[in-house]
């Protein structure tokens, strides 16, 4: 199996309950066999879910710390030398946030698996090459 570059989305239905996904809870089977790398604004856009969710009232800071917890004893490493012209590249040629495409980036650069919710993500992945989990 190849590492897989997990994007938010991912992580997000592992902490957020109500927002269960099939396909993540596939991934994070797979995280029991390889490793998990993300771009280092991952962990932002984690805690800024949470963080939306406790000001919704669908978690409280208690519920936040473990979820943060939960993903820390996961075999995910940060990954933090993004090539930023190829992001940029990357960006224009499939018209994603220059966020988004940090992870297909990543996934290129690190010849792994990327594995995402997103489906404009998920189709500009494929048209690179890229294998994407369907769960």
């Amino acid at each position: 199996m190849s590492p897989l570059v997990l994007d938010a989305s991912i992580a997000v239905s592992w902490v957020l309950h109500d927002e269960f996904d099939a396909r993540s809870h596939h991934v994070l089977a797979l995280l029991r066999q390889d490793e998990g790398i993300v771009p280092q604004h991952w962990h932002y856009e984690i805690r800024n879910a949470l963080l939306v969710a406790e000001r919704r009232g669908r978690a409280n800071v208690s519920e936040t710390e473990q979820r943060l917890d939960s993903l820390d004893e996961l075999p995910i490493r940060t990954d933090q030398q993004a090539d930023l012209q190829e992001a940029l590249r990357l960006a224009r040629a499939h018209r994603l946030s220059f966020y988004d495409v940090l992870y297909l980036e990543l996934a290129k650069r690190s010849f792994s698996v990327l594995a995402t919710l997103d489906t404009e993500l998920a189709q500009a992945a494929t048209s690179e090459g890229l294998e994407v989990p369907t769960g």
